[in-house]
């Protein structure tokens, strides 16, 4: 699977809220602090097997005249191409597909257009996480609990061979 970079826009605010929470007033480690994003945005997404920032998405579905959920979401749009024979988004968010032959399939998906949307918890441990990796760029010291304890409402758990 595959997704659009992180917005530059999103970027920046996780820049200028870790910038706060460090109480680091000057810009020289902005380049440092924008990767650190990046990576905590990714490491979050990863974490909770859901997309934190709406964006393009792209996903090899396998051949199958069985419903095949995406692997990420909350979905809000599936671009139906061929070979793709059906498509649905449940309620909360899931996307399925049917496919004719196996191909990569586009969607959109994402809890927040912004990175202001993005649930307090989600921003609070990606902030934290961003700290982490600043103070402890030379040690390997394990992220704070809370990071965990902050995301952990919003993990999706996908059970292997869950049908529709």
């Amino acid at each position: 699977m595959s997704a659009a970079p992180f917005p530059a826009a999103a970027i920046a605010g996780v820049r200028a809220a870790a910038r706060d929470y460090l109480r680091i007033t000057g810009s020289a480690e902005d380049a440092v602090i924008d990767r650190l994003a990046a990576s905590a945005l990714a490491l979050a997404e990863a974490y909770t097997g859901t997309a934190i920032l709406a964006r393009p998405h792209e996903a090899m579905m396998a051949a199958s005249g069985e419903w095949r959920a995406l692997p990420v979401g909350p979905v809000s749009a599936i671009v139906a191409v061929a070979p793709v024979t059906a498509i649905d988004i449940d309620a909360d968010g899931t996307g399925w597909v049917r496919m004719a032959a196996a191909s990569p399939v586009h969607f959109t998906a994402g809890i927040a257009a912004t990175w202001e949307t993005v649930p307090a918890a989600v921003a609070q441990g990606v902030v934290v996480l961003v700290a982490h990796l600043f103070d402890q760029r030379t040690a390997s010291a394990a992220p704070p609990a809370a990071v965990g304890a902050l995301w952990r409402p919003w993990r999706r758990m996908q059970l292997t061979g869950a049908r529709r």
